[in-house]
């Protein structure tokens, strides 16, 4: 990976692998991780690896809904810490979030090292789950969270997630925003946000339009909230891809 030079056509994706093979190696991501790694990126070929108007609209709803949240938090599995740690860590601060471990497969060792290493990124608060406070509706590890993150939180943004415990959140009246590249999948069916992009992409994106965002007054960001549907953004990003198909057809 060190000689890949940044002409190559496959940089960026070459680059996200071994962010996420380096993150298996410090203990931070499952080596499941990597199908789902896997999985993403060939949705991304599908999308056609840029950050497209469906995805703009729901960055600026999640960020709306955010500056608007009482009791915002960041749930931040293995891969989401190793592909885009620092841009979370910035995100947590700025919308005063405090950033929440929570993995599918259990490892109390794991999850100590993800929360290490946000702390080695800048991260002042990270919450580990409590083995006392769980989400009703779930039965695997994630439904393990902390009482005063998850548990009390209004609005979660749970990146590359899965969607029994998007279910889950939305059931106990949590807002949910993802970041999704399968618009077909249950996370992006059932969150109040799905933003149909690279976490590597969008991340940077919601900072970006944070900064821009965060001058409104809380009537102007309302607005963006009330404007948004997540059922049409996803209709768009699957138009967008069978346009996509169609044309590799002719």
């Amino acid at each position: 990976m060190t000689g890949v030079p940044k002409s190559h056509p496959r940089y960026h994706s070459l680059m996200t692998r071994k962010k996420i093979t380096q993150g298996v190696e410090k203990g931070i991501t499952s080596i499941h991780g990597l199908i789902a790694q896997g999985r993403g990126e060939a949705f991304d070929y599908l999308i056609g690896e840029s950050t497209f108007p469906f995805a703009e609209e729901a960055i600026d709803a999640a960020i709306a809904t955010l500056l608007l949240s009482d009791n915002p938090v960041i749930s931040i599995n293995g891969n989401a810490c190793a592909l885009a740690g620092r841009e979370l860590v910035l995100l947590g601060k700025a919308v005063n979030a405090p950033l929440e471990v929570n993995i599918f497969h259990p490892s109390k060792t794991r999850e100590r090292k993800i929360r290490d290493e946000l702390r080695k990124l800048g991260a002042k608060e990270v919450l580990l789950p409590s083995p006392h406070c769980a989400l009703p509706g779930l039965m695997s590890n994630r439904r393990l969270i902390h009482p005063l993150g998850m548990e009390k939180a209004d609005v979660v943004l749970v990146p590359l997630e899965d969607g029994d415990r998007t279910k889950a959140l939305a059931d106990n009246g949590k807002k949910v925003v993802t970041i999704d590249l399968n618009p077909f999948s249950r996370t992006a069916q059932t969150a109040t946000i799905t933003i149909v992009d690279n976490i590597t992409r969008a991340c940077p994106a919601l900072l970006s339009r944070l900064r821009k965002l965060k001058t409104l007054d809380r009537i102007h960001l309302s607005n963006i909230i009330q404007r948004y549907d997540n059922k049409s953004v996803l209709k768009k990003a699957i138009a967008h891809i069978h346009r996509r198909l169609k044309e590799h057809l002719e």
